[in-house]
């Protein structure tokens, strides 16, 4: 018989065996009935891709079941989904995750159950967490039989493979709504939600009011109309599902090693993020709405947005956050609350208003009053008690007796809104005392003030007019490049970086003014890069006049270009570049390409070569631009990491895969744009029988075969071309979008080529990486194990890189 102490041991020895199954990575991925969770234990799926345990939520105290990443290196980990969300526990050690009666249950330290998967499954059942990020019940009896799956329960993430859907039959929804702070993944106000009537995706506050649209599902493209970022995506597949019992999309990966995550994030914006191991970050690949102030109700009520600066949101003059604690992790929904509440009917308290403006909708819950005057309008307001806002304007008088939501500072045009204060909070005014005093001092401040200003301006025009000299840059202060800009009002263009104004300076000379959005440089890091890239000067480059750093207000100044960018001449029927034009642009555009690459001082990787981003000037001279927060490399590197990411469409391939970029990234998207000088028209288009052409493939198809060249140009030109520079043209952009960055050309190979100097050799035709194959006379994508099994088949056996070398010995 075993003695006490060694049945004891052996007890303690099962125990011990029990926690290391469930918290080591060694294929623990099961939750058994006999056994649990608590602490720190956790299961693991089985290659490891997914983690399920305990977890803490930011700088909470609070404790909830999680899914996370288990390849993902963040700190705190990245959680993708949330199972007590609303009931977290405070113990994790005493609280326990187990199955009871055919459910998952989770028991919070007084051993209440506080969460289930409440299902109708009374048999036995296990717990089984998948690589895809989806734990399931599975009978026991019939385990490929799910009787539950946190699949159809989503938190905020919408991982691949699940579907967001509609219940045709019990006509419920499956909701993706965001965590209410960082710190708190409880239900927050901003959800996502399937219209299956209109096959689109509608974000909505407080599940009422929606403020953005997906548009509707154009299946023949496989994207939502009003998604641009969607079109040309090589990165993820999205389908729709329709049927009798339900409606549904859903969306996988055209790479399955790439780490991506769909969410809605508490910012009130859809957000799809891909993994860059190379970074260890999450990497944006596009966000809706794209402005901040555009979701609904951000700042909450009496609180203003403003897209300017940061924070976003603040409160209008006279309130204060209603929880600052809530603010102090960017949880604005609570809103603001006045410093001094209205005392209605005591003649002795006095009210003013204060000037704001609505964003694009005027706010809700508001009372027309019918009143001739806006004197009128104020005069109701000021003498009712309930009334805490009013306006006029060519729709009448309107009052507001609830908080005012949807307010922002950016909407110089929108409807202009006098909200009741209190006056001792108003902008503070002089005391009746001290005005006589107040009048002397101010009017000879004034005078001072007057000189000075007067004094400054000659100095300043002074100064810029030698600078234009010298070549130097300007240091502007943000009012003056506002007023320069008549407050911003005067739009030329925009991108990702930030949109661009028409201004005049004080000298009379015109300028064009960017105002950046998407900047992440401290002061000092922004001016290094600021003043080493205007340092440059080159025919085919927009010159950097001068800058504007305020606070978190970034701005460049460059020269005016009257004929604007290149693609409003290459896709606009007004405009037209004949064939002689469109060669000097491309041999321009690749000269200014050469020197940032290899004739500065640092080597410089523009990052987003596209037709918007080459202007033209008086004579249609190229010039590339929006190089002013591109890549430095330094002379002893020859690669850099960025987060930044050009335009789909010309991105390289080895953006995707999160490596340091090099210069032939530039060459790749020099070569896509070359397609288009071409063409006279985006790469990707729909030909008339509705079936969607990709042109690279077209004109490696044409020089392969020995076609006609001229059936390739752009049918405006009426065949008026140089067949010689049009085959020399062709023959380069195949070139430099070759797979393998070192199979395609330096970009003063590609100038000299186009110069006359150097002759090209058909390079391979462009594969799978080009997105794109001909196959059933449609056109389908390619994945990674399908781009090596095809590589040989569509290419020249011959190594590119001895082209090259044949290329630069003529």
């Amino acid at each position: 018989m075993c003695s006490t102490d060694t049945l004891m041991a052996f007890l303690l020895f099962l125990s011990f065996s029990l926690i290391i199954s469930l918290s080591s990575g060694a294929g623990a991925d099961t939750i058994t009935a006999n056994q649990s969770i608590s602490g720190d234990q956790t299961i693991t799926s089985k290659d490891d891709h997914f983690t399920l345990g305990f977890f803490k939520a930011g700088n909470s105290s609070n404790y909830y079941i999680g899914i996370w990443y288990t390849k993902v290196s963040t700190v705190p980990s990245t959680v993708a989904w949330v199972a007590n969300r609303d009931t977290p526990v405070r113990d994790r050690f005493s609280s326990e995750l187990k199955i009871i009666d055919g459910n998952l249950v989770l028991l919070n330290e007084s051993k209440s159950q506080i969460w289930s998967t409440n299902s109708s499954s009374t048999n036995s059942v296990i717990a089984v967490l998948l690589d895809d990020g989806n734990l399931v019940l599975r009978s026991g009896i019939n385990s490929s039989v799910n009787t539950w799956q946190s699949f159809d329960f989503p938190a905020h993430t919408w991982l691949p493979g699940a579907r967001l859907a509609y219940n045709n039959i019990t006509e419920t929804k499956t909701l993706l709504t965001s965590w209410k702070s960082t710190d708190d993944p409880a239900e927050g106000l901003f959800s996502l939600e399937l219209d299956p009537i209109g096959k689109q995706y509608l974000i909505k506050w407080n599940r009422t009011t929606q403020y953005w649209t997906s548009g509707s599902w154009n299946e023949r493209d496989k994207l939502f109309t009003l998604v641009p970022e969607m079109r040309l995506n090589y990165i993820y597949n999205f389908s729709y599902v329709s049927n009798e019992n339900e409606s549904y999309f859903t969306y996988s990966l055209y790479n399955p090693a790439i780490i991506s995550r769909f969410i809605m994030d508490v910012s009130g914006q859809v957000k799809q993020l891909s993994w860059l191991d190379a970074t260890s970050q999450w990497n944006l690949f596009w966000s809706q709405p794209r402005q901040q102030c555009e979701v609904y109700d951000y700042c909450g009520a009496f609180g203003s947005c403003r897209e300017s600066g940061l924070p976003f949101c603040n409160c209008l003059t006279g309130f204060s956050p209603r929880s600052q604690t809530d603010w102090d992790v960017n949880d604005f929904s609570g809103g603001c609350v006045r410093k001094t509440e209205l005392q209605c009917g005591r003649t002795s308290e006095r009210y003013g208003f204060l000037r704001v403006t609505s964003a694009k909708n005027k706010p809700p819950n508001s009372t027309s009053l019918a009143v001739g005057s806006s004197a009128e309008c104020e005069s109701s307001c000021m003498n009712s008690c309930t009334c805490k806002a009013y306006s006029y304007g060519s729709d009448g008088c309107s009052i507001w007796d609830v908080e005012l939501q949807n307010l922002s500072e950016d909407n110089r045009n929108a409807l202009t809104i006098n909200v009741k204060v209190a006056s001792k909070d108003l902008p503070s005014k002089k005391k009746n005392n001290g005005v006589i005093i107040g009048a002397v001092v101010g009017s000879v401040i004034g005078v001072v003030l007057i000189v000075c200003l007067i004094w400054f301006l000659i100095h300043r025009n002074r100064s810029i007019g030698k600078t234009s000299v010298e070549g130097s840059l300007v240091s502007f202060v943000y009012r003056d490049l506002q007023a320069a800009t008549k407050n911003f009002s005067e739009k030329l263009g925009g991108g990702g970086f930030g949109s661009v104004f028409k201004g005049t300076l004080p000298d009379s000379s015109v300028v064009a003014v960017k105002k950046l959005e998407s900047v992440s440089q401290g002061e000092k890091q922004f001016r290094t890069e600021v003043s080493t890239i205007g340092t440059i000067q080159h025919v085919n480059l927009v010159r950097l006049r001068g800058f504007c750093s305020d606070g978190n207000s970034k701005l460049l100044v460059y020269d005016y270009m009257p004929n604007g960018s290149l693609d409003a001449h290459l896709f606009s029927s007004n405009k037209l570049l004949d064939w002689k034009t469109r060669y000097q642009i491309a041999l321009g555009t690749a000269r200014g390409l050469v020197y940032l690459h290899e004739k500065c001082r640092d080597c410089i990787i523009h990052c987003d070569i596209k037709p918007e981003n080459v202007l033209l000037d008086a004579d249609l001279c190229p010039k590339v631009a929006d190089f002013g927060l591109a890549k430095l490399v330094g002379r002893d590197f020859s690669r850099v990491l960025t987060t930044m990411r050009g335009t789909r469409g010309y991105l390289a391939p080895e953006w995707l895969s999160g490596v340091a970029i090099t210069t032939k990234a530039d060459v790749y998207s020099y070569g896509m744009m070359m397609f288009e000088f071409i063409s006279g028209a985006r790469n990707s288009e729909h030909g008339e029988n509705g079936k969607k052409k990709f042109f690279p493939m077209e004109v490696a198809n044409v020089l392969i075969d020995g076609g006609d060249i001229l059936t390739l140009l752009d049918p405006r030109l009426d065949g008026e071309a140089s067949v010689e520079e049009l085959t020399k043209l062709s023959k380069v952009a195949c070139w430099c979008i070759q797979d393998d960055e070192e199979n395609r050309p330096s970009m003063s190979q590609v100038e000299q080529i186009l110069d006359g100097v150097l002759d090209v050799n058909m390079p391979p035709k462009p594969r799978a990486l080009q997105l794109f194959v001909e196959n059933n006379d449609d056109v389908v994508f390619f994945t990674e194990s399908s781009t090596s099994q095809s590589s040989q088949a569509h290419s020249n056996p011959s190594s590119h890189v001895s082209q090259a070398k044949s290329a630069a010995s003529l």
